[in-house]
């Protein structure tokens, strides 16, 4: 028998207990042995419930129990999930996690830690939730030269945006159903402001760099300022307005962001809506492979720690080679990076064409109904190009940046 100990009882927490539970036979199966959960840490008590009395309150139980050869960290947070996982490394104990700000934040350290204590430290669900993504690179993917990394990687914004695309809704009203479903918090900032993607893209870009990242280096944009009336241009052009977190590496630089992109019908993340993610893999040899699925809820999320519990327990006395090593990948400035822009501009096309035309070049007015403005669309260009010209133009409503 296999004991491991789950730290913090929420969804994920829970969904983990559950599938140990409902596929034990196909786990044991897997591992070679049964697994069991003979800790519960939290701060609540769970009377009447499969783990009522698994549950303790204080860590150093689980760190001085040599029995437990497995800790599963789903606290999320920094305060206390990082020291309970460090100590739980340097205990000998194997540690999956699906905390992103954890692996973001101390990654690089605890990776180091569980190399020299000859344990793992596994992260799979700290990133799209369900869908397998680190496990292929390090695996699948190892022989290839990561060159990008575009995805949806937030459940909760894509659902808001997908309600304001296919719906007409507000930002407001989409977040208040979000918040309504539960995909989103009371205190959503983590999500619309771009911070839990820029987590995720941090991580995703040290695993195909071999780097550290520093996820504050990363231009993080959220959707707060995406309106229905700029769906409603994306309408008339064909298009939709997806929150990307990108990464594209090259000669030992990340050029890499975190903001609402408008993109056509042709890219492959257009069709990617709800609460669904979509990640996009570009190697040198490879070419582009696509990971799809259920970015986050209960069961998917707790799938992926399940796969680092097997693993590790397979692995259970050998050192699983993954992650990065401390010397950090440099993030290029945002203003180097090229895109195409839609911009919104007061006033009538037909007065201030010419004026837009004489500091952007040949552009094509773009105008709804009943609208005292009307849009155009850049060509490519850097952004500080784009800034420099914006300064020229006056009545500026909206910028989003465009691949299409």
């Amino acid at each position: 028998m296999k004991n491991v100990a789950v730290m913090g009882y929420g969804t994920i927490g829970s969904g983990v207990v559950e599938i140990l539970e409902r596929n034990k036979d196909m786990i044991a199966k897997a591992t070679g042995d049964t697994v069991f959960v003979k800790y519960v840490l939290d701060l609540r008590e769970f009377p009447g419930t499969s783990v009522e009395d698994k549950i303790v309150h204080d860590f150093s139980v689980i760190e001085n129990d040599p029995e437990v050869t497995m800790v599963i960290e789903t606290m999320g947070g920094l305060k206390p999930a990082y020291a309970f996982v460090k100590a739980s490394l340097e205990a000998g104990k194997h540690v999956a996690t699906s905390n992103k700000a954890l692996v973001a934040a101390y990654g690089t350290e605890l990776l180091k830690i569980a190399k020299e204590h000859h344990v793992n430290f596994l992260f799979e669900a700290s990133v799209g939730g369900g869908i397998p993504v680190i496990r292929p690179l390090y695996t699948s993917l190892a022989g290839e030269v990561i060159e990008e990394i575009t995805g949806i990687l937030n459940g909760t914004t894509n659902y808001i945006l997908t309600k304001m695309d296919k719906q007409g809704d507000t930002f407001e009203n989409a977040l208040k159903e979000a918040q309504d479903l539960g995909y989103a918090e009371r205190n959503p900032e983590a999500d619309v402001e771009g911070h839990d993607t820029c987590r995720k893209i941090a991580i995703l870009t040290a695993m195909a760099a071999g780097h550290q990242v520093n996820y504050e280096h990363i231009y993080t944009e959220g959707i707060t300022k995406i309106t229905d009336v700029d769906f409603s241009y994306a309408e008339s052009l064909g298009t939709s307005i997806k929150l990307l977190g990108s990464s594209r590496i090259k000669d030992g630089i990340a050029h890499a962001f975190v903001a609402p992109v408008m993109i056509g019908k042709d890219h492959p993340l257009y069709s990617v809506n709800d609460v669904y993610n979509g990640i996009l893999v570009k190697g040198n040899m490879l070419g582009t492979s696509m990971f799809y699925g259920s970015g986050a809820g209960k069961l998917p999320t707790a799938s992926a720690v399940i796969a680092d519990i097997v693993e590790a327990l397979k692995n259970e006395t050998t050192h699983v080679e993954l992650g990065w090593d401390k010397e950090s990948l440099a993030i290029a400035p945002m203003d180097t990076m090229v895109f195409r822009y839609f911009v919104r501009v007061k006033g009538i096309a037909a007065k201030r064409l010419k004026e837009v035309e004489s500091v952007f070049g040949e552009v094509e007015g773009i105008e709804l109904d009943h609208m005292d403005e009307f849009a155009f669309l850049t060509e490519a260009m850097s952004e500080q190009e784009y800034k420099r010209k914006a300064n020229e133009l006056s009545g500026i409503r909206q910028c989003i940046r465009a691949e299409f």
